[in-house]
């Protein structure tokens, strides 16, 4: 590793997804985090933990005017991501990995869209979930054509609710985009991905059944839904379901997902994280169930424990950071667009719109 090839990191947001990107890049040689922006002074004392030798920032205009930052993380809460990237792009073009959602709402993203024309730096949105290891393996199973031309994906997690943050900032639907935007753009950006094709319409039934119901801030009640299910028709014929609960913390598989095509079957399933399911070790699957034979092929997919241990994405942030890296040095594309970001939106805000009117929503 040469000196050329360190690239020095600012951060602007200080919270626990912040923290999972600086942990992970601690696990990447020739990487540095040389500043960190947030204004809150309980989560600087958290990132001076994570990253000493890093300076402390109180706004993002701070860190985009230092010389020591070759790329910046934006990880900043949802709704504040078009404001932090206006500051950003007013600064020196550097390689820019922005959090999902990258906006809010498909208007916010028309801005963002103009906004970034002129950007002469990668532009990366930061869709974890591609990059975990089950799933890299479930799509490259899938791109061999072991399946055959795809006509149904199920997607299913399980999970636990959402966690509190600073202001309790993701319990309202203004600040988050909802739920199908906050959480469910991974998967609707995996459909996508998986099918290689673009969604035509979309049909959800949701609702806020358990999670906050008893909550108030600032006499406002939490207004996120905390389950759906979400019916997606693609351009191509496939169809596409999400079933999404987040009062499930018992599943012993945290997202499973299923392809299957006019040739066979391939499917994986992920673990949450261990701290919150008993700490056994459960090891990720990957199923391939060809037509005939009819036995299915199964096969674990290790991960590094330390990698395991840097973030709560079962090993997926340290591997897109392995990729933003090359888009960073210059030696790779961008694999996650601006507009594979705001099309993961879209599809989310139509779910979000579709639940609330009881409608189907072409898109």
């Amino acid at each position: 590793m040469t000196a050329a090839e360190t690239l020095r990191y600012g951060v602007i947001g200080g919270g626990m997804m912040a923290r999972e990107h600086i942990a992970n890049l601690g696990l990447i040689p020739g990487s540095a985090v040389t500043a960190i922006a947030d204004p809150d002074s309980g989560q600087q004392a958290l990132n001076a933990e994570a990253a000493p030798d890093a300076a402390l920032l109180d706004d993002a205009a701070a860190l985009v005017g230092r010389d020591d930052v070759d790329a910046v993380i934006v990880a900043s809460p949802n709704h504040t991501h078009l404001d932090v990237l206006e500051q950003v792009f007013a600064g020196p073009p550097r390689p820019v990995l922005v959090e999902k959602p990258v906006v809010t709402t498909p208007h916010l993203g028309e801005r963002l869209n103009a906004l970034a024309a002129s950007w002469r730096a990668p532009l990366w949105v930061a869709m974890e979930y591609r990059y975990m290891p089950p799933i890299a393996a479930l799509l490259e199973e899938l791109r061999k054509g072991v399946a055959g031309p795809l006509k149904m994906l199920t997607i299913r997690e399980h999970r636990y609710p959402f966690l509190e943050k600073v202001g309790h900032w993701n319990r309202f639907n203004a600040n988050t985009g909802g739920t199908m935007v906050e959480k469910c753009c991974h998967f609707f950006d995996l459909m996508r991905l998986i099918l290689d094709d673009e969604p035509r319409r979309i049909f959800a039934s949701g609702g806020a059944d358990v999670n906050h119901r008893e909550e108030r801030y600032g006499g406002r009640r939490p207004d996120i839904i905390d389950n759906a299910y979400a019916v997606v028709d693609f351009a191509g014929g496939a169809r596409a379901m999400l079933e999404l609960c987040m009062f499930a913390e018992g599943a012993w598989f945290q997202e499973e997902i299923t392809a299957t095509g006019v040739k066979g079957r391939v499917a994986c399933s992920i673990p949450g994280p261990e701290r919150r399911i008993g700490g056994h070790a459960r090891e990720a699957m990957l199923e391939v169930s060809p037509r005939d034979p009819i036995d299915p092929r199964r096969r674990p997919v290790p991960v590094d424990p330390a990698v395991l241990g840097a973030g709560e994405h079962h090993g997926s942030t340290y591997y897109q950071h392995l990729r933003f890296r090359e888009a960073a040095l210059g030696r790779g594309a961008v694999e996650v667009t601006l507009a594979d970001g705001l099309k993961a939106v879209a599809m989310g805000a139509a779910a979000e719109r579709s639940i609330a009117e009881g409608v189907p929503v072409d898109l």
